[in-house]
Formats: structure tokens, sequence, C-alpha cells
């Protein structure tokens, strides 16, 4: 989980490349067939839901009839496999997408990736996961818990789990598998797993979890904890998210607590505990995914193959997945990419995990009556495209003292002239604004008044006025002392703003940095770029040695609060790093040591906010939001914080939100949902919401299978 920090996917991989056009995106959605009711409170228990209109989503009933794979028919009749009904939960999850169609068996996903790492693959699989988003994170559903509540603070929760799951090798599947990843992983001192965020209070202290029995878990914090539910549904679990369960029956025989012969280097990279449960590389390891590794080639191929336990069903009673195999191959060189796509030698791709972009949809299309494989766009879900921020914590004290003045950064805001990005970069999609959180979450469609707040913070400093900026920078005395053209200093030494940058990083962030740097230079400010080495740009960054950081998008959501970095400092990779760091340590061991100390020279590095500065008041918010188990006044609580990104930034430079991301997928291939078919349109840029994961490639399938195989 922590080597994503929140990132879209293209910010993350790397992705896009550049050139001028225009693209043509459907403006209508659609949404989910959902009814009002389902997973309520118990013993008066006050409703916790965040789903926009104040309800749960009533799982759809099991049918009457369920079918199976003829393959694992056959498995069946020669007794090398038990029964349907033995293998499925007593109550299957009925996957409930208003757009799916009865499907047929077989055939084989054929796509390529940028890396063989497990964040790509897992990303297909949300198997794992405790409750799932649906309707583009508007609404929360079951999953592998089949219902659960909390009391009416939210400091207690009790999960429900379904009766008869069983993990991919026949075993079943128990609460133990839980305890077992908390007790044996988590609280265990000598391995790497750590609590994560639905294991803390409002307080942030760590939970107390235990199992009354083997199909519930119950939850109990020293707070309230309200986003728990919210939480349970983000990432893929034992993907990019924690983990939460790890086969016990499995993996105990590399564990010392249940193996004695095990050595002492059991938990770290030498041990074979951590080879064994990665089960994106290790054939052997049971999964509850659609589908589980057949066989794994470093850096050039993963295959997975269909699990016959699969605990989830069509609406029509088919065990899914239709598919009998996803094979990844593994292209890292971007232009070999879009050569196999235009030669038609995959037969689906995801953009978010490739190299392809907007500039390519033209030679795509112009390919399609070759390859058949159409062009579909999803809304990325972004608040600001290729984005821009300073660090607040810049370590030379008069830059540091010019980047935190926010009408420094309101001036280069209305310098930079973002419709021109727009048009050269992203094809003139998406929406121009000043940098936000996603325009997609929750406390920006619940009211009028939700909906208000995020127009004023994406218009708050977007107009593009060189004059304008020019007095704004004259007012606070950034103006050309010595006649050279350039401006300087308040105090007359020179000014130098440098535009930061991975040197390995995508096209589309090395045109806007030109664009920016051109705009910037004609209103005076000596701009220039600064590739870094990517080995050492993020502790750099935390050092506060960069000055911006120029190549992140901010692809966070269903809601703000979910993972609320871009909006509040609290650790060190975003605009306030040493000063996240510092909220990052409270309540920790280190909390009170070194204050003596220089804040650069800390281990590791972190200052306090200014009292009663902008990133005070915003902690002190963010406090209250932590433990404020009505979901209404959490929303209210997040504009507050948007109110003081608007007065006091902004901090967030971004050019345009919610650009579109690329599908190709074969005119053969049903299920695979168009955007207006879509509640949002897609959401498509956080892996916290988990693409495409959350529209379920278990239904997809070939209307004519046999012509699809490996």
């Amino acid at each position: 989980m922590n080597d994503r920090l929140g990132l879209s996917r293209r910010a993350l991989l790397h992705l896009s490349a550049v050139a001028a056009g225009s693209v043509v995106l459907a403006g209508c959605s659609g949404g989910d067939n959902q009814t009002d009711g389902g997973a309520g409170p118990k013993g008066g228990g006050k409703p916790t839901s965040r789903a926009r209109k104040g309800s749960r989503v009533k799982p759809l009933a099991v049918p009457a009839k369920l079918k199976e794979s003829p393959e694992l028919a056959k498995l069946v009749q020669a007794g090398k496999l038990p029964k349907l009904e033995e293998r499925l939960p007593k109550k299957p999850y009925v996957v409930p997408h208003n757009w799916l169609e009865p499907g047929k068996y077989g055939g084989a996903i054929s796509t390529v990736t940028s890396a063989s790492d497990s964040g790509t693959h897992a990303e297909f699989m949300y198997g794992h996961s405790l409750l799932r988003w649906l309707n583009d994170g508007q609404d929360i559903g079951p999953g592998l818990v089949e219902s659960w509540e909390s009391n009416a603070d939210a400091s207690e929760w009790t999960l429900h789990f379904r009766e008869g799951l069983k993990w991919s090798d026949g075993h079943p599947w128990s609460t133990d598998d839980i305890m077992f990843w908390w007790n044996d992983m988590v609280l265990n001192t000598q391995h790497s797993e750590v609590p994560p965020d639905e294991a803390r209070s409002g307080k942030g202290t760590v939970m107390t979890m235990t199992a009354p029995d083997a199909l519930t878990i119950s939850m109990k914090f020293d707070a309230p904890a309200p986003l728990t539910a919210d939480r349970l549904a983000m990432w893929v679990k034992r993907g990019n998210g924690p983990g939460w369960m790890e086969p016990k029956h499995y993996l105990k025989q590399w564990h010392p607590k249940y193996n004695k012969s095990v050595g002492k280097d059991w938990a770290t990279d030498k041990g074979l505990f951590d080879q064994k449960r990665a089960w994106i590389r290790n054939p052997d390891c049971p999964v509850m995914t659609g589908w589980k590794c057949k066989s794994y080639s470093e850096g050039r191929r993963v295959v997975f193959d269909r699990n016959p336990y699969y605990w989830c069903v069509s609406p029509d009673g088919a065990q899914l997945p239709y598919l009998d195999t996803l094979n990844f191959n593994v292209v890292q060189n971007p232009e070999v990419q879009k050569l196999q796509a235009v030669e038609g030698k995959m037969n689906f791709l995801f953009g978010g995990f490739t190299s392809l972009f907007l500039s390519d949809i033209s030679s795509l299309k112009q390919a399609q009556s070759k390859t058949k494989l159409e062009v579909l766009l999803w809304d990325a879900g972004d608040g600001s495209g290729s984005l821009v921020f300073f660090n607040q914590d810049y370590y030379e004290p008069k830059m540091r003292k010019l980047i935190r003045n926010a009408k420094f950064r309101q001036a280069l805001s209305h310098a930079y002239n973002r419709a021109e990005v727009q048009k050269a970069v992203y094809y003139n999609t998406g929406e121009l604004t000043t940098g936000t959180m996603s325009p997609k979450a929750i406390e920006f469609h619940v009211n009028e008044e939700g909906k208000k707040v995020y127009k004023s913070w994406r218009d708050s400093y977007i107009k593009y006025d060189p004059e304008l900026a020019k007095k704004i920078l004259d007012e606070i005395g950034v103006v050309d002392k010595d006649g050279d053209g350039k401006r300087e200093m308040p105090d007359g030494s020179k000014l130098v703003v440098r535009l930061d940058y991975q040197a390995d990083t995508a096209p589309e962030h090395l045109h806007k940095n030109n664009l920016l740097k051109k705009d910037w230079d004609a209103i005076g400010i000596d701009t220039r770029l600064n590739p870094v080495p990517p080995d050492g740009f993020g502790d750099q960054w935390r050092f506060g040695k960069l000055m911006t950081n120029t190549t992140w998008e901010t692809g966070d959501g269903p809601n703000c609060l979910v993972y609320p970095q871009w909006l509040v400092p609290m650790e060190s990779s975003r605009w306030a790093p040493l000063q996240g760091e510092f909220y990052n340590q409270r309540g920790g061991p280190n909390e009170k040591k070194q204050l003596d100390v220089d804040p650069y020279k800390r281990t590791p590095p972190r200052m306090d906010a200014e009292p009663g500065g902008p990133v005070a008041r915003l902690w002190k918010i963010y406090d209250q939001t932590k433990i404020e188990p009505d979901e209404l006044k959490r929303h209210q609580l997040v504009w507050e914080m948007v109110k003081i990104h608007i007065t006091d930034g902004p901090y967030l430079l971004g050019v345009v939100a919610n650009t579109p991301y690329i599908l190709l997928v074969h005119e053969d291939m049903k299920n695979v949902p168009a955007r207006n078919e879509l509640a949002m349109g897609g959401f498509a840029a956080p892996w916290i919401h988990p693409t495409p994961a959350v529209y379920d490639p278990e239904t997809w399938f070939w209307t004519n299978p046999d012509q699809h195989t490996i």
C-alpha cells in the first residue's frame, strides 16, 4: 500500500504521451440498479452508511438455479472436484451491475502491463475485499462480509462473513485467517505488516479485534471510527492494500509460532514466509479471487486461471468467472506497447497500466478495422491533471517564506495558461481547474452547498491574467530591481523557481512543464526545468531540498477523508513534507524527541506548523472529522478545510480535472461497461477505488470463446 501513496495510475506509472488535437467524449452516465435497505444496524445502533442517498445497498437474491464452467463440470464428474453447491458459500455474492447480460464460459484475456508487480494484476480482482464500492464509489455493498453494523457513535463494528467460503485449494475460509494476519503478522513486531487506516480510531490508536466465532469479527475502538466501512472497501486487499487475511492453513508452516524449525529470518526478504504469501507470484498460495496464479515469469509474463471455489455468481446463477485465463505480458517500452496495440497483439487493454494516452487515440481508431479493438473512455475522476505543488517546507529560509506567501502562489496561478495545456496535452478534455481533490468526491455532490464549495475551489485562481499576476508580485515586492528582465526576491537577491521532476517522467508532464515555464518566464520569473534522478527524488523531497513536484495528480476519492493527504499534511510526500511528518509522528515514540534539534536534521526531518497558520487550522479540523459519526457534519468539516485551501492557497496548481482513461476492448468481448453505463462515467484514476476490479472483470465474456484462447 505505501508505495502507492494514493497517487493516480498515470502519476505512479509515468503513463501517457503528448500531442495536439481533440477528442469528443460521451456526456451521459448511467447507474447500477440497486435498491435501498440491506445491511442496516442491529441493536438500535445508528446507521453509519456513506451512500449519497443515505441508503445501504440491498444484495440481490441468490438465483434458484446455479451453473458452472463445463471444464469444472468435467472435473466434478471425474471425481476431482466437489460439486458446485459444495464449493460455493451458502449465500454467494450476486454481482449487481445493471449492464450485465448472461455470458459464455471460456477464452482468455491477453493484455500488456508496464510491470510484473502485483499492482496491476491485483487491480483486476476484488475477491479479497471485505466490502465493495459500487456505483463509482457512491455506495458500499457487501463482499466477503455479508452484513455489518456499528453502534451509535461508530466506535464498535461487527462484521458477519458468508457461511461456506473456501480458499482456492478447497480449504474452508474462516475468521482464523483474519486473526492470523492480525495477531501473527500485524501485531508481531518481527513482521513488516502494520495496522492499516481502518484499524485505527479517530485518535489514531489501534483497535482491539476479536473473532467471537468462525464467521464474526468484532472491532472495538477507543473513539469513533466512522470511516471504517469505506476503508474496508478501499484498495484491493492482499494487493495494493493491506492484507486483511492470509491462508493460515498454508502459511503457518513458514511461521515460527507454528513451526519451531523456522529460522529467525522468517520475516525478512530472505525468509520463505513472504515469498510463499505472494499469491501473484506463487501458484501454490491459496486465494479468494476469481483467478489464481498459474505461472509467473519475472519481467515477462504472469498467467492466472480460474478459481473453482470463487464465491461470486452472475444474476442468472453462473459461477464466475466466465473467462478461463488472464494473461499479462510485461512490456515496459512505451513504443512497443503502442505498436502491439495497433497491430492487435492483445484483445484487451486498460490504459491506466500502460503508456497509452489521448495522443494515441487516432492511430488506435485507424487500426480498429484490423484489430477489432474498440476505444472506450472511462472518466479518470482526478482533480488536477499534471500537477505542480511547491514545497512549503523548502530548506532555504528566504525562499520558504516566499513559497508560504499565498499571494506569491496566487500570482503564479493567474500567470498559468491552463487552456493552452488543456489543448496541447489533454485534447480539450476535462474541466479547467485551479487544482482540487476529485470532483467526484461525495462532499461535492451531497447537496447544493457541496457543489458550490467545489466550484469555488476549482475556480479560485483559475483565471489566466498575466497582468494581474504581475500586479500581485509587485505588491509583495517581487520586482525586477536590476533591470535584467527577471524579478528578484523582496530583499533584492536572485529569484529562481525550479520545476523539479523525475528524470524518467512521462511526456505529459514534460510538455506541461515547458508550457508552464514559458508562462512564468513571461511575467519575469526565472523558471528552470530541473530533472532529478528518480532514486533520490523522494528523499530530497522529504528533506526539503526540492522546490516543486511537477509529475503527480490528485487522484483520490470517493470521498475526501478516506485518503486525505492532498487536503491536509499528514505525511512527508506532499506539499508540506516536514509538517506532514510532524503530524505523522504524533502519538508515537518520536513525538517528543529531538525538539531541540534543527527540524531538517531530525530523524525523520519534521517541523511543527505555525501556530494559527493554515496547516495548524487544517490539522484541527481534520482531527474533528476523524471522530465525527454524523456524515453531513463530516462533509461540512471538509468544506471548512477546502475554504482554507481557497483563502490561503492554492497549494495544488492543477490544469484540468477528470480527463479520460483509455480502454481497448475487442468487439467480441461483452459486459465491459461503456462510460454511459457507469453511475458517474467511471472513476479510473485512484488506486483506492480499484479499477477495473470494481466493474467485476469476472463477468466479462467472449461471444466466441474458442477464438480467444492463449
